[in-house]
């Protein structure tokens, strides 16, 4: 599940402040969740994401015996180390990858070297997309992509562009802006999947992908301004 991060997709925008770049995100909780959609299965997985719902989850077997067992209420309520281990077990056996012999076998390191290659190029078009349609010269933007380290669940992909500047920023991207880095990020051989299972053997979750904006050549503002003025209703021609 992707979430393009910009100020009009988060709950909160102060949560999107910056000390340096690249920043991970996804480590601010809810206050990054979607704004629209509220209760969407994006939502809903950012929530996971929280350890308290994970914990709850992992604990509805004792309430449901105490239902069906009322004679076993007590004894159950007075093993909390029962409790304890259970939701150990669950977050480190299920929800993780327990051993790095057991994250290396995940994938092999020829065919990860070859899908982050493939990120690492598709990362730079949309960058100097984005910072030539912008008519950006000197700014260095970072696509910054953090993935959740939760395995055996559907991976979540938090996708940012932050700049670089005395006050580092994540870019407010347009909605044409979003809708191109979903669609273009994860394509031609390495999908959010892979990516997450590349990460999870290397035990690694932010990639980071810079780009100075004097470095676009201007073919690509070329390209880039085609792109955008085909983008505009005729009446605006």
């Amino acid at each position: 599940m992707i979430h393009v991060v910009t100020q009009e997709t988060v709950l909160s925008r102060a949560a999107l402040s910056l000390s340096s770049v690249p920043r991970p995100l996804l480590w601010r909780g809810m206050a990054v969740a979607p704004r629209r959609g509220l209760f969407t299965r994006l939502f809903w997985r950012v929530m996971f994401e929280q350890s308290l719902p994970r914990y709850l989850i992992a604990l509805v077997p004792f309430p449901i015996a105490m239902a069906l067992r009322p004679d076993l209420a007590l004894p159950i309520a007075q093993a909390p180390l029962f409790m304890f281990a259970l939701v150990y077990l669950v977050e480190a056996h299920v929800l993780s990858v327990s051993t790095p012999e057991k994250r290396r076998a995940l994938i092999d390191e020829d065919a990860a070297a070859r899908g982050l290659d493939r990120f690492r190029l598709r990362a730079e078009r949309l960058l100097a997309g984005i910072a030539a349609g912008r008519g950006m010269g000197q700014e260095v933007l970072h696509l910054v992509v953090e993935q959740s380290p939760l395995a055996r669940i559907a991976p979540l992909t938090f996708v940012s562009v932050q700049v670089e500047g005395a006050r580092p920023e994540v870019l407010d991207l347009s909605p044409q802006e979003r809708e191109t880095v979903a669609r273009e990020l994860f394509e031609d051989g390495i999908d959010e999947r892979t990516l997450h299972t590349i990460n999870l053997s290397q035990n690694v979750f932010l990639r980071d992908v810079p780009l100075e904006a004097r470095a676009i050549s201007a073919h690509a503002r070329l390209n880039a301004l085609a792109a955008g003025r085909a983008a505009l209703p005729r009446a605006a021609l």
